[in-house]
């Protein structure tokens, strides 16, 4: 039965480069990779977007930035752990550590959301709607059904594989330049938004503009073809979607507690299949303050240590169902029965309590306000520049046009580019830049 290969799998050439990077000692490609990304400006607005609360006053819960910093973290270790498990195996490349692999996990879960919009996953949601209207009044019908799917489902895992290979660095020749391996990692959902699997899954992993870099990320890592513009995933993405899960299971469950959401003794009874009832301090009269912050954190590492290990043995016992693309599901629901547990229970109390409490509900309300306005007046501007075809635009589109810099399009590009860069632009806004601009644009200006 055909299976994938590590030799091709753990691939260090970047892509967009003719010729390999030296080895240069300590530093491998797959660390530059890292650095790379930590230094690129994408990577540093997450600061500033959404991960589970918007716009929060609260400065201890956590941004997309600070999250995918952590899940860089779990992703690394679990990298490793599995590399050095399988590193004997006779497919096995000879200069590829254990090490190298969690870097390449470790700058995978870097990436993971670096396409998200302003406003998280709401952020999304609401993108998704307004294009719907749009596209009812007609505001589409210059595009393809494969291009008008692009925007009817927009996708910030998409976006963010047209950051990393066209937007940053190098523009529309490389972006990052990153090697197959690390892109290949990240590369959640390797098909386009015309794929039958979209409508079950809600998800995609490249825009029709980037259907092409998406075929040579897979023809270089000998990813399975199941279909047209359709492969399987690599191996090594499951382990930044445990990362990810892990993360979320508990990082969120504590920012419930920070924002008075969730009720600390709720939290410590769920973890404490792993954690053990008696695992926690008893608060004394001089740590009251602290503890009443920190109980949690101070079990977070016996925790995310437990799944990790539970996760790494999952793959390591899957690897070969993994290389031929045929697992079912994610990684963690072939782990063992306590860390299903703990994931499965922790999701359900942030759906239950976190996802549905009035704060949030209030915030995401305005922030659907906030991104009807920006598209309400960017969209239009652009579509105007490729309808004239050197024609001058109006007064008010030229200014909405040069607020967007270097995404503005040109009069040569067709609607779907100008588009495309339209949503470079509000894609790439942080949650303040978006709040801000929105009121400017509604008059407010003192």
């Amino acid at each position: 039965m055909t299976a994938m290969q590590w030799q091709r799998l753990l691939d260090d050439q970047r892509i967009g480069k003719p010729y390999k990077d030296h080895h240069e000692m300590g530093r491998t490609p797959f660390h530059k990779d890292y650095d790379r990304l930590i230094f690129s400006s994408a990577f540093r607005r997450l600061g500033h977007k959404t991960q589970v609360h918007s716009l929060s006053h609260n400065d201890h819960v956590h941004n997309r930035l600070t999250h995918s910093l952590e899940v860089s973290s779990v992703g690394r270790s679990l990298g490793i752990r599995v590399a050095q498990q399988i590193q004997q195996q006779a497919d096995w490349p000879a200069w590829i550590q254990p090490h190298d692999v969690g870097a390449i996990v470790q700058s995978a879960c870097l990436a993971h959301d670096i396409g998200n919009p302003p406003f998280g996953h709401f952020g999304e949601n609401a993108i998704r709607d307004w294009f719907a209207h749009f596209h009812e009044l007609g505001g589409l019908q210059r595009l393809t059904s494969q291009e008008q799917l692009d925007l009817l489902n927009f996708e910030g895992n998409a976006q963010g594989l047209r950051t990393l290979t066209q937007l940053e660095y190098h523009q529309f020749q490389g972006g990052m330049r990153l090697t197959y391996a690390t892109l290949g990692s990240f590369l959640k959902y390797p098909w386009l938004a015309d794929n039958p699997l979209v409508q079950s899954k809600g998800k995609y992993g490249s825009l029709q503009s980037e259907r092409e870099i998406l075929a040579q990320i897979a023809s270089r890592l000998g990813l399975l073809q199941l279909g047209d513009h359709h492969w399987c995933r690599h191996p090594l993405v499951y382990l930044m979607e445990a990362a990810d899960d892990i993360c979320y299971a508990i990082v969120d469950l504590e920012d419930g507690v920070e924002l008075g959401i969730l009720d600390e003794a709720d939290v410590i009874a769920l973890l404490a299949p792993i954690s053990g009832s008696s695992q926690v301090p008893e608060r004394a009269s001089m740590t009251d303050g602290y503890y009443s912050t920190r109980r949690l954190a101070l079990l977070r590492g016996k925790v995310i240590d437990y799944l990790v290990n539970a996760c790494a043995q999952a793959f390591i016992e899957q690897e070969q169902v993994l290389l031929r693309g045929q697992l079912d599901g994610d990684l963690i629901a072939y782990a063992d029965p306590v860390a299903k547990q703990i994931i499965g229970d922790a999701k359900q109390l942030a759906r239950q309590r976190i996802f549905t409490s009035p704060q949030r509900h209030r915030t995401e309300l305005g922030a659907s306000a906030i991104l009807e306005k920006i598209l309400d007046g960017f969209v239009p501007a652009a579509l105007e520049v490729c309808a004239g075809k050197g024609e001058k635009v109006s007064f008010k589109a030229q200014k909405y046009l040069a607020l967007m810099g270097a995404h503005q399009p040109e009069g040569e590009a067709t609607a779907y580019q100008a588009l495309c860069q339209t949503m470079d632009f509000v894609a790439g806004m942080t949650d303040k830049y978006a709040v801000t601009l929105a009121s400017q644009l509604n008059g407010e200006l003192w």
